[in-house]
């Protein structure tokens, strides 16, 4: 009898063989001394479709709706048979088995879905892992809790995947048959994260389409002092000159202070200088890489996810990627000495920056508490060859490092002057910066560069303030220029794939309703580390989002969508909380039946609401008239290809062939076109 070990992936498998010293290789696993380590591929098995629970719901069609089944089936992964056959048969074997895939939600479903698809019924046991460390493994090792301890964590996992299948099934059927009906052709799928995602782009689309700029006023002064030349802003003070957000909008106010205050002099009521500090950057999570590198270097969700896993993956040159975490166990400290000399390995560029390093300090990021399924992404202990990677992964690989050095340099610190000045009995004030030490900063020089903030000009601009000469209480000044600037509000920046996945993760503070932001957790937001990139490319797919430069737009089907949808399912707020009642299930103070109730219920009302909204606000889409009824039609497929169908079907047989252009006789030698149109 042997104690099997059940890990998410097979990376992670290898290193906990390695620690246990299991190290004989076998069909699908390792084994030692009774002992079995063996591995998925995430998630093995997949849920049904609504044609396992009854063969007539192939067929879509309203009056099937809504689809519940009462008993629930999953199906194994056409691509995972071989191996769920494989732990299927050590599952038989075993008299325990430790389920050691990643320690949260969805890794507590990987492993259990599989002991409950094998029918295993033995012991089960729990290793609690967040880092792949030796120091951490053997940690675990010596802690192992018993099953029932993450027994919730399960239960959260299939209420995340059955509520996510309820609405998905049910609302993509409603509305794509609807929108058929009025020959609008294809899917209109629907998603219990992908739909607030989208609502989210939309309504930011339509902040901006309906944004009226209003202009306000500015007065800037230009003061000579006896080092230098400087800058100074009035400060209106008479509130009736003001908007809400203390914006001077009485131009003919503005205008008169500057004559007023031209060729006068500038007393210095008060310099007041602190000392500040800014300390070292948290490391990156998955989505603070993802939006750090829409920011600098303009790239998507997905692309960067990808990247972040072939460094993982490919080039050994960076820790796993898919975490929410920004933090390091303590026990990681022991490795800091290993890390830093395999950056310098791969690099010897880096030699300059590494003897400035301080590998006694101890930042904010040394945290267990903090620590999540996994811990912050960072270099490996490996030396990479950088010569192998592209363009794009070094950039990633080069951000990812800056931030782990930046743990090892000083805190940033410089001298904040604030001062306040009278011109002619009107108050103008005006701040500067002096950097005492650089500290980390040294790591993210602004300007462009391999690494550093490309792209990002307007950010940086903004962001730089003035060196002051030295100011003192009581000098005057002379006044060399004082103008008026005319200002305009501006509306909603366009979101970037970076700036939506924040969104996403911070999306309770975008929620305006103030019942539902009563009742909701500022930390809860919508998909997950690993899902975010998906649902965007899922949008983007699906044509209810696109690419505009940099930036995302809704496309007029994905507003159309989101205007037919009820609001329950379109706003995030609501789907943050089915997250945080998720949690709660987690926690274990709402059982998954109260859940799954809830979720019965709601997508009853759902479908409900649906139905009654039959006429769907879609662009236009080609279609045809059918001979028979004069109903609109849709194309379908056949064997012999695709042909128009009433969309009445099968009340209506109407059919019509599809017309098609005859095709051009080409000249010889013409570049021949491929059957997607594009040039080959």
């Amino acid at each position: 009898m042997s104690r099997l070990f059940l890990c998410e992936k097979p990376d992670q498998a290898r290193k906990i063989a390695a620690t246990l010293g299991v190290s004989r290789k076998a069909n699908g696993c390792l084994q030692g001394d009774g002992m079995t380590v063996t591995w998925a591929f995430g998630h093995l098995l997949e849920q049904a479709p609504p044609e396992s629970y009854d063969p007539g719901l192939k067929r879509w069609s309203l009056e099937s709706l809504p689809i519940r089944p009462s008993q629930w089936k999953h199906v194994v992964r056409k691509d995972a048979g071989k191996q769920f056959k494989i732990i299927q048969q050590l599952l038989k074997q075993c008299s325990e088995v430790v389920i050691a895939t990643d320690p949260d939600r969805e890794g507590e479903v990987i492993g259990r879905e599989i002991l409950d698809a094998c029918g295993y019924r033995g012991r089960v046991s729990r290793l609690w892992l967040s880092a792949l460390n030796e120091p951490s493994i053997r940690k675990a090792l010596s802690s192992i809790h018993p099953g029932e301890v993450t027994w919730p964590l399960y239960q959260a996992g299939l209420g995340r995947s059955r509520a996510d299948w309820l609405v998905g099934m049910n609302l993509t059927r409603a509305f794509s048959i609807l929108a058929q009906q009025q020959g609008h052709q294809g899917v209109l799928s629907v998603g219990r994260v992908q739909t607030p995602t989208l609502a989210l782009v939309v309504r930011r689309d339509q902040e901006i389409a309906n944004f009226v700029s209003k202009p306000f006023f500015e007065v800037m002064a230009s003061l000579q002092a006896r080092d230098g030349v400087f800058q100074a802003t009035w400060l209106p003070g008479n509130d009736d000159w003001l908007d809400g957000e203390g914006r001077c909008i009485h131009q003919e106010a503005a205008r008169s202070v500057a004559a007023r205050c031209q060729d006068g002099q500038a007393s210095v009521v008060s310099v007041r200088t602190s000392r500040k500090n800014e300390v070292q950057p948290l490391l990156l999570s998955l989505s603070t890489l993802q939006e750090e590198c829409s920011r600098r270097f303009g790239f998507g969700a997905q692309q960067v996810l990808d990247i972040a896993q072939s460094l993982y993956e490919t080039h050994d040159a960076a820790t796993y990627p898919r975490t929410d975490c920004r933090y390091l166990p303590a026990s990681m400290l022991e490795e800091v000495g290993e890390v830093v000399t395999a950056l310098l390995h791969s690099d010897e560029k880096l030699a300059p920056v590494i003897e400035r390093l301080d590998l006694t300090l101890q930042s904010r990021v040394w945290d267990d508490s903090k620590i999540t399924a996994h811990h912050g992404i960072i270099p490996t202990t490996s030396a990479c060859r950088i010569d192998r990677m592209s363009e794009a992964e070094f950039r990633v690989y080069d951000l990812i490092r800056r931030y782990y050095l930046a743990q090892f340099l000083p805190a940033h610190e410089y001298d904040q002057t604030d001062v306040r000045l009278d011109i002619a009995g009107e108050t103008f004030v005006t701040s500067g910066r002096q950097v005492q030490i650089e500290g980390w900063k040294v790591l993210f020089p602004r300007g462009k560069g391999k690494g550093q903030q490309d792209g990002d000009d307007e950010e940086q601009e903004a962001s730089v303030v003035q060196a002051l000469p030295p100011l003192r209480q009581g000098e005057t000044y002379s006044v060399r220029e004082v103008r008026v600037k005319d200002r305009h509000t501006q509306p909603p920046k366009l979101y970037t794939e970076g700036g939506l996945i924040k969104a996403m993760k911070n999306v309770a503070k975008l929620v305006t309703d103030e019942r539902l932001r009563a009742r909701l957790r500022k930390s809860v937001g919508i998909g997950t580390e690993a899902t975010r990139a998906g649902i965007i490319e899922t949008l983007l797919k699906r044509g209810f989002i696109r690419k505009k430069g940099r930036t995302i737009v809704s496309t007029p089907v994905g507003q159309g969508l989101i205007a037919a949808l009820p609001p329950q399912i379109s706003n995030p707020g609501m789907t943050a909380l089915w997250e945080q009642a998720l949690d709660q299930v987690a926690e274990g103070t709402m059982t998954l039946d109260d859940f799954m109730s809830r979720q019965h219920v709601m997508i009853d009302k759902l479908v409900g609401l649906a139905l009654q909204r039959p006429q769907l606000n879609l662009p236009e889409a080609p279609s045809e008239t059918c001979p028979k009824c004069q109903a609109t039609m849709r194309k379908r497929k056949s064997d012999h290809g695709d042909f128009w169908s009433c969309s009445r079907y099968p009340d209506c047989d109407g059919t019509k062939p599809i017309s098609r252009p005859r095709k051009a006789k080409g000249r010889r030698g013409a570049k021949r076109t491929s059957s997607s149109g594009e040039q080959g």
